[in-house]
């Protein structure tokens, strides 16, 4: 992990996808997709990332998103977590969450990835 200085600030950053399917190859598509953006759009190293937490909705129970980013190179330290998002009625289906712990330059703006049908959480964006 990267040391806080007077050049960078801890950051958290927001996103959110959907899986197709209630599969292991659907939810892993999907989260792959998504910290692929999250690398890209914030110009991240792993040693940058502190800590991620995935939640999931409730009709998603074939893997941990976890365990898909622990296999990405150079991700073996850093802080993963998984758990369930609360059932809201009329809630988007199939939908994956993070919330990501970030040191960032101070001079660059954090970009939040909503993809798929997740793009509709955010519409502001």
């Amino acid at each position: 992990m990267r040391i806080q200085n007077e050049s960078t600030h801890l950051c958290a950053l927001r996103g959110a996808t959907t899986a197709l399917n209630n599969t292991v190859e659907s939810i892993t598509s999907a989260v792959e997709e998504l910290l692929s953006e999250l690398v890209f759009r914030n110009n991240l190293i792993p040693d940058q990332i502190i800590s991620v937490t995935f939640s999931v909705t409730s009709d998603l129970d074939a893997c941990f998103p976890a365990s898909i980013a622990r296999k990405k190179p150079g991700w073996e330290k850093i802080a993963l977590l998984d758990c369930q998002q609360m059932f809201v009625k009329n809630d988007l289906s199939r939908c994956i969450r993070l919330l990501a712990y970030v040191s960032l330059p101070n001079e660059q703006n954090p970009q939040n990835p909503y993809l798929r049908n997740a793009k509709n959480l955010r519409p502001d964006r």
